[in-house]
């Protein structure tokens, strides 16, 4: 993986956030994610399709920003 280190705007990680959920799609054919694709995706005014979902991704980078997101995965102990 060869990612450079700069920095990315809120709309370029929005949109990486937007084409991984894309990808996962094409592989899943989740009906749960097409519904969330939907809600995200950008209308000719480059708003959100769900009003609310902008302000929930801000939401959560700040949560990010913050250092409020534990992404460790933890595995129950085995039986």
């Amino acid at each position: 993986m060869n990612v450079q280190p700069d920095s990315v705007t809120l709309k370029e990680a929005y949109l990486a956030m937007y084409e991984f959920l894309v990808e996962l799609y094409q592989r899943t054919q989740s009906d749960e994610l097409g519904s969330l694709l939907g809600d995200l995706s950008l209308l000719p005014d480059g708003t959100t399709a769900d009003p609310a979902a902008w302000g929930d991704w801000l939401r959560c980078i700040e949560r990010a920003r913050g250092g409020g997101v534990d992404v460790t995965l933890v595995l129950p102990p085995p039986h």
